[in-house]
Formats: C-alpha cells, sequence, structure tokens
C-alpha cells in the first residue's frame, strides 16, 4: 500500500467531509455566541438546537434531554459525580464493572476517596458482566450503577436492556458509557431505562473536543461546572457551536447509514477474524463471539508482545492499537484482559484491530499479510 492504512477507528475517526462542511460558517461567518439575544446570533442558536434534534432522534431522547460537554471523560465525570452529590443523603453505595474505561473508574476512585463504597462486577472470560453478581450486590444505599454499553478494547456489548431494567425496578440511577455503541448500533434510552448516557463526537467521524450527556428529564442532575445560565444553567461556559453542529450532523449521518454500515463492517470483521485463524497458529480471539461491536476485533497472539506488534505495523503504514488510546504508553497489562482472566504475559499479547466503514477490501488484504508476516517475525526473534 502507498498510503496510511488506518485500522484505529476506536480511538478516533477521520472526520467526514459533510461534518466538516457543517462546521466551518460557525468558525468566521456565523461566529456569534448563542447566547446573545440579537439576530446575528441566531443561527448559532439553530445549530445547536438542530444538533439536539438530531443526536436526540439517534438515541429516542427528546431534544432538551442533550447536554452539550467536551466529551466523553467529561460527560462520565458530570454523571457519576453529580449523582453521587445529590443523592448522598440516600446513600453513597455505587456499582460499576472492572473493565470500565478510566473515566468511569478513576471518577469512582475519587468518590471511594471522599467516602463513597464503590462495588466492582467481575466479567466472564468473554468480558460480559454476570446479571446475578449485579443483583446481589445491590443494597438499600445503592444509588448508582454505571456500565458501560461496549467496551472500548474487546467490543463486548453488555446486556444493557436487562441491566436497566434491574436499575428502574430497584429505584436505582442508572448510567452507561455509551462512548464506542453512539452511532454504531441502534440504542434506545427510553426501552433500555438508561438514566444517563456519554458519548463523544470523535467516535463517529465529528471532531474531538465534543461530546454530550443525555439526562433524563425526570432526574434533574445538577451542574458539575458553575458558571453562567447556558444550557438551562446545567452546563456553564460558551457553547462549542462548530463542534456541536458538527457531532449533530456526524448523528445525523450514523443514523441514515447504520444499517448498512453495521452489515458492512460485520461482513470485514467476521473475514478478518476467520481469516487470522486461519493463518496464524495460537491465535486467541478476545471479547464475545456475536455479542460485540460490528468493527472491533481484539486478538491474542501467543508469544507476541501487542506493543512490539503495533510498531513493526506502524512500519508498514498500518495503524492499530495494542489497548485503549486513553492507556497507551502505559507499562502495566490491560486491566480489561486480566478483569476477564488472562495472566499478565497474555494480557500484553494483544492487539486491537478497529474498523471504520470506509475501510476497503484491499486495506484489508494488505492488514492480513502484514499480520501474519509481522507475528511470524516476532515469533522468529523471541525463540
Amino acid at each position: 500500500m502507498d498510503k496510511l492504512v488506518y485500522f484505529d477507528n476506536a480511538a478516533t475517526t477521520r472526520i467526514y467531509s459533510e461534518v466538516l462542511k457543517e462546521m466551518l460558517p460557525f468558525f468566521s461567518v456565523m461566529y456569534g455566541n448563542p447566547s446573545g439575544i440579537y439576530e446575528f446570533s441566531d443561527k448559532a442558536k439553530a445549530a445547536v438546537e438542530i444538533s439536539k434534534e438530531r443526536i436526540s432522534r439517534l438515541i429516542n431522547a427528546f431534544p432538551e434531554e442533550i447536554y452539550f460537554t467536551s466529551g466523553g471523560t467529561e460527560s462520565d465525570n458530570w454523571a457519576l459525580k453529580s449523582i453521587a452529590f445529590m443523592k448522598r443523603n440516600r446513600g453513597r453505595h455505587i456499582i460499576t464493572s472492572k473493565i470500565e474505561h478510566p473515566a468511569v473508574l478513576n471518577t469512582c476512585r475519587y468518590l471511594s476517596n471522599i467516602g463513597y463504597k464503590v462495588s466492582y462486577l467481575d466479567v466472564d472470560k468473554y468480558g460480559m458482566i454476570d446479571l446475578n453478581q449485579l443483583v446481589e450486590m445491590i443494597r438499600r444505599d445503592t444509588i448508582l450503577i454505571s456500565i458501560m454499553y461496549a467496551n472500548n478494547e474487546v467490543g463486548t456489548v453488555e446486556p444493557i436492556e436487562r441491566i436497566g431494567k434491574i436499575a428502574r425496578l430497584n429505584g436505582i440511577v442508572f448510567h452507561t458509557d455509551a462512548v464506542q455503541a453512539f452511532g454504531q448500533i441502534p440504542i434506545d434510552v427510553k426501552k433500555m431505562n438508561i438514566d444517563l448516557l456519554s458519548a463523544s463526537a470523535h467516535k463517529l467521524h465529528g471532531p474531538k473536543g465534543c461530546g454530550c450527556l443525555y439526562v433524563n428529564k425526570d432526574i434533574g442532575l445538577p451542574p458539575i461546572i458553575h458558571g453562567g445560565s447556558q444550557q438551562n444553567k446545567m452546563r456553564a461556559g460558551t457553547l462549542n457551536v462548530p463542534g456541536i453542529a458538527g457531532m449533530g450532523k456526524a448523528a445525523q449521518i450514523a443514523a441514515n447509514n447504520m444499517d448498512i454500515n453495521i452489515k458492512k463492517k460485520i461482513k470485514m470483521r467476521d473475514y478478518i477474524i476467520s481469516e487470522i485463524r486461519k493463518e496464524i497458529s495460537d491465535s486467541i480471539l478476545n471479547g464475545h463471539e456475536t455479542e460485540r461491536l460490528p468493527g472491533n476485533i481484539n486478538f491474542s497472539f501467543k508469544n507476541v508482545e501487542g506493543e512490539a506488534l503495533v510498531i513493526l505495523l506502524d512500519s508498514m503504514g498500518i495503524c492499530v492499537s495494542s489497548a485503549s488510546a486513553c492507556s497507551a504508553g502505559l507499562k502495566t497489562p490491560s486491566h480489561v484482559l486480566t478483569a476477564m482472566g488472562k495472566n499478565n504475559e497474555e494480557a500484553y499479547e494483544s492487539l486491537r484491530i478497529t474498523l471504520s466503514s470506509e475501510n476497503t477490501r484491499a486495506e484489508i488484504m494488505y492488514l492480513l499479510n502484514c499480520v501474519k508476516s509481522a507475528v511470524e517475525n516476532i515469533r522468529k526473534m523471541s525463540y
């Protein structure tokens, strides 16, 4: 291949040209502050409302339940901290899982340090939580359940609708970090009894630095950033209109093309999995066989250090990863894989390939040839 071959779409995605086109006028032409009361601000204000409508349709929410943030990390922090502070007189017990994104895990550690009790659900070898364990963990003082919709490393999709039903029956607020699932697979916050949902624009071909938090209108979430009266005094700060416009457009494109994109990515995903299993010995698929994101592939290759494999593939022009982008550079094994029962050595041997609907057959064939060659070369050097 004579160009970059990108297979790290769980880390970030290329912004669509239609999304960029939607954003550009709000940098230099319609640059008014949407909080202004003069006519020049009306187009910026309208862009924000249009984006709310587009995003709400994608997850079956009401537009007024969408609040814009700087991304998934802020949305997770807002959801967890605000519920913890708001409900502290009722209880201080939170349930999450051992495979959450650091934005959730580190927020839970912070809350633990200031007097909250956090219980961590185990996962099985596929990365799936145990619903029976969830029920057993619920206490009289449980105020929040936070379980990610789909795992960012291994792609396993959790039983969100059943978790939501358990939470609702017990009067517990349910938050899901849906950063990897948003725009990739169908989400219905009403049907699934989701109270709070975090999303990020740059995972679905939108801009970086923009995300949102869905807040069920019956929850009454308090703000975590205080200041002006923007977004109904829920999240102060001048709105990032270009980013918001871009996120709304990306959501619209995702909704319009979801069915065809899911089918295309599943076809590519399953072909790559099949070929790797056939052509490379001692390769183990990580994550659930079927209950996984359409574009996620995660393999462990025996006697092949994942980071070395990523570096070698990079020299061939291929972008992949060995863990989450937020954990890149850390000299610790994947907390996701160790929670799934892998030992440290096995956890270091993982390779994550994440697809976009833009990937081509030629790119896939090149990827497969390079992965096979790279694995063989590393194994030869290790003997």
